[in-house]
């Protein structure tokens, strides 16, 4: 098979952990017989210094030619002075999401018992780690319903955020999610707010009726969002597959993030309504953490995300699986051998960026 990505790395970190992660990409998928051909284009902060914008045409179009994005962080200090719809984050990710319909994201919590000790949960209470995947709404509610500011009679100001969803939006979702489930344990929580929220009332309505029509063979089961924050601290390790909207999935999975460690380690995958020219969802593939401007530069950051990002690219956008669990289990094995960037290190001496990338492609042969 010969893939086409789009290589947008972002800022900061970005880039590092991009160019520690296409060398191992390239070597799994050459011995496995297939080509890769990739190209780089600015995104974020990146973009606006080199195009005036954090999502420039060039590279847009240059996704549209691509059968996947390989993305990497984007935003920091430097950028903040622009008004809020004109920084990175904002005026980058969330375009791409609409202009591809990337309405499913998939994030996995995957904590490994070798590193029970970077959560911030009592090792007891996770004695063969974290294994869960949260699937998230990605296109509508309040994140891309009606807002604005007003100024009503009296004098005063008020704002407001529109929270919309169809039940097309739900089902689709829905899907996505059994399908993660089937793949699995066959369990799937669905996590709302329909005890307060008319949106909440139907998804749940939408759920259950698509989940009961279409998966049987789903155990299907509800908590209040409330709740499952709660629960995602209280005993994460009951969680299998977790299927949410927009706002909650965003907050939830920053959450899990937390509890499974360290925002180096988890990986995400942005699943779009359209195929690529393979018949696979076009797909955009990103770590879950941030630029890190902090330790940009220094050979400090944890490639892990980016590497475990490109695996589930492999996975979802080209139907490679035997190849992704090669990449997968590449960087597992490493972190299992002790390597240990200095996040998820203890005290413990520490590697760096590209001497990380180094031990997993010395793991590939």
């Amino acid at each position: 098979m010969h893939l086409k990505i789009a290589v947008l790395a972002g800022d900061y970190i970005g880039p590092e952990v991009m160019d520690a992660a296409l060398p191992v990409l390239e070597t799994v998928l050459k011995r496995a017989g297939h080509t890769l051909e990739h190209s780089a284009h600015p995104v974020g902060g990146a973009g606006i210094d080199a195009a005036g914008k954090a999502l420039p045409d060039a590279t847009l179009d240059a996704a549209r030619a691509a059968d996947a994005i390989l993305f990497g962080s984007v935003g920091g200090p430097k950028w903040e002075h622009l008004p809020p719809a004109e920084q990175p984050e904002r005026a980058a990710l969330l375009p791409l999401r609409k202009h591809f319909k990337l309405f499913a994201n998939l994030r996995p919590g995957f904590l490994p018992a070798a590193l029970a000790g970077a959560s911030p949960i009592r090792a007891e209470r996770i004695p063969a780690g974290i294994d869960m995947v949260c699937v998230r709404e990605l296109t509508g509610g309040l994140y891309f319903g009606k807002k604005g500011t007003t100024t009503p009679a009296g004098g005063d100001t008020e704002a407001f955020d529109t929270m919309v969803y169809r039940k097309s939006e739900i089902e689709r979702v829905t899907d996505v999610a059994v399908a993660a489930a089937r793949s699995r344990g066959k369990r799937l929580l669905s996590v709302d707010k329909a005890n307060v929220l008319e949106c909440s009332v139907l998804w749940r309505r939408v759920v259950s009726e698509r989940v009961a029509a279409t998966a049987p063979d789903i155990t299907l089961s509800h908590m209040y969002v409330d709740a499952a924050a709660m629960q995602l601290v209280r005993d994460p390790a009951s969680f299998d597959v977790l299927l949410t909207e927009n706002m909650f999935g965003d907050i939830l999975s920053d959450e899990m993030a937390v509890v499974c460690g360290s925002l180096g380690m988890l990986s995400s995958a942005s699943l779009g309504a359209d195929k690529n020219r393979h018949g696979f969802p076009f797909g955009l593939y990103e770590p879950a953490g941030g630029s890190a401007p902090d330790i940009a530069g220094k050979n400090l950051a944890n490639p892990s995300a980016q590497l475990l990002s490109a695996a589930l690219m492999l996975r979802h956008s080209f139907g490679l699986n035997a190849e992704a669990d090669v990449l997968a289990g590449a960087v597992n094995a490493t972190v299992a051998a002790g390597i240990r960037t200095a996040d998820i290190a203890f005290g413990a001496p520490a590697v760096g960026t590209r001497e990380f990338a180094a031990e997993v492609l010395r793991r590939l042969g």
